[in-house]
């Protein structure tokens, strides 16, 4: 029997290991993720996959503990299971069934009794905004309903916790806004925990306001969004009409640590002199500034600068798409 629940840490892990073979996929995690939204990030083979696995009690852990809901994920799975609901990546749909049909089913498999379970799949359809296509068969559909219609099947056994893996991958900039708008809902009017895996940094921080990070194993940040943000050193961010490369080799030479994107340079903000000394290269470099701003770093800054600090080899948040983004095999 798993311990009381006290509601407040939503899942929890202690020393947890999991090899296989000789490879240390997780290596002595240690969780302690409160109710809310909760983005999981990681480059592709940090073990995102595998940490989802053995919190919901598909595989077993080599070593450790962990609860999820206060259930032990080492011997309750069917319990934790049956409390969450999951979003996969990868296309879990019936092509040949209508919306209504593949839900109802997806709720039977969870042990609902058909009457229930036909209920639910009217209503969690609506809910994700398929109520007029909820007879079409989904081979019909649109990628974007098509994810509408598999958060509608993580739903219908109305969760406590909802995990998602990459709900935007496919959708165009409407069906994408719909369903970070959905997923916030569900944790706002829900009072549902969710924990999403996602490579694009603006979705993750629409929708959470925490973020767990796994390198090779290990977690490397476990916080919330806004104290990592305070925590970056802020950068002066100076946009230039032409010559940015004689602009960043004059702030170089003056022993500042430059940031390029294009016509854009960032930089350190050292002191109050900072502004000053930027103007005065620039004068040197005959360089015209257009704008010189405070820059705040978004999410995609933070993770990679982590990520750098780290010694990662990843240059943009395209490096964690995993081939089933770009067509080819997928490496787990």
């Amino acid at each position: 029997m798993g311990e009381e629940w006290d509601g407040k840490s939503v899942i929890t892990a202690r020393n947890l290991r999991k090899m296989y073979g000789p490879h240390l996929a997780l290596d002595d995690i240690n969780l302690e993720i409160p109710s809310g939204a909760v983005g999981i990030l990681g480059p592709n083979g940090a073990g995102k996959s595998t940490l989802f696995k053995c919190l919901l009690g598909l595989i077993t852990t080599t070593s450790g503990d962990g609860t999820v809901l206060g259930y032990d994920i080492r011997t309750e799975g069917d319990k934790i299971r049956s409390r969450i609901g999951y979003m996969p990546e990868y296309d879990a749909l019936d092509p040949g069934l209508s919306a209504i049909d593949q839900v109802r089913y997806a709720g039977e498999l969870l042990g609902m009794n058909p009457a229930h379970a036909t209920r639910r799949a009217h209503e969690v359809l609506e809910y994700v905004g398929l109520k007029d296509q909820r007879y079409r068969k989904i081979e019909t559909y649109s990628t974007g309903m098509k994810q509408a219609a598999k958060l509608a099947c993580a739903l219908v056994h109305d969760p406590d916790v909802l995990i998602c893996d990459e709900p935007t991958n496919g959708l165009d900039q409407r069906a994408r806004e719909f369903m970070l708008q959905t997923l916030r809902r569900t944790v706002s009017e829900g009072n549902r925990s969710v924990l999403m895996s996602s490579h694009v940094m603006d979705d993750v921080q629409d929708v959470c306001d925490r973020i767990v990070m796994i390198h090779n194993g290990k977690i490397v940040v476990q916080r919330r969004i806004e104290d990592l943000a305070r925590q970056i050193e802020r950068e002066i961010e100076i946009s230039v009409w032409g010559g940015a490369s004689r602009m960043q080799q004059e702030l170089e030479s003056r022993g500042f640590v430059v940031r390029r994107l294009g016509r854009v340079l960032r930089v350190d903000r050292a002191d109050d002199s900072t502004s000053r000394n930027i103007l005065e290269a620039a004068v040197s470099a005959d360089v015209q500034v257009r704008q010189m701003q405070e820059y705040v770093p978004d999410l995609e800054d933070i993770f990679l600068l982590i990520m750098e600090k780290l010694g990662a080899e990843v240059r943009s948040t395209s490096d964690l798409m995993t081939a089933a983004h770009t067509g080819g095999d997928r490496d787990e």
